[in-house]
């Protein structure tokens, strides 16, 4: 593993997750996905920076083992596949509580976090692509 491709990559990702996450959840899909009751009047970006610069640095760790993705092509493929079962995953945690789960919002959580993870992989891809 590449540390300095690893660290770099981390960074990218995270920020790309950061502003793609903004303008996904936080724009576009806003009224798609009401706040959440329980929750406190405000996010806590601090939280949500540290989260996003968790993924990046998740895609990046992935990306640098073994023979290492460096190219557009395979780590939008790779990001797309961690994602759809990363997502399915979480959303199957956060409905166990519920008698009846909406399928629809599932699937629009579900390619939205596809979009945004093909977004952090193409990033980090595209930095092991320059770092060689």
């Amino acid at each position: 593993m590449n540390v300095k491709n690893f660290i770099i990559g981390g960074i990218v990702g995270g920020i790309v997750d950061f502003l793609m996450g903004w303008l996904i959840w936080g724009i576009l899909l806003k009224d798609t996905f009401p706040p959440d009751p329980c929750a406190g009047p405000t996010e806590n970006m601090v939280h949500i920076f540290l989260g996003c610069m968790c993924f990046g640095f998740l895609i990046s760790w992935v990306f640098s083992q073994g023979e290492g993705i460096s190219n557009l092509t395979s780590g939008v493929k790779m990001a797309a596949g961690i994602a759809f079962f990363m997502s399915l995953c979480t959303n199957f945690f956060m409905h166990m509580t519920k008698e009846t789960m909406d399928y629809k919002l599932v699937g629009i959580d579900v390619i939205a976090s596809m979009v945004l993870a093909i977004a952090v992989g193409a990033a980090v891809a595209t930095v092991n692509g320059k770092m060689k």
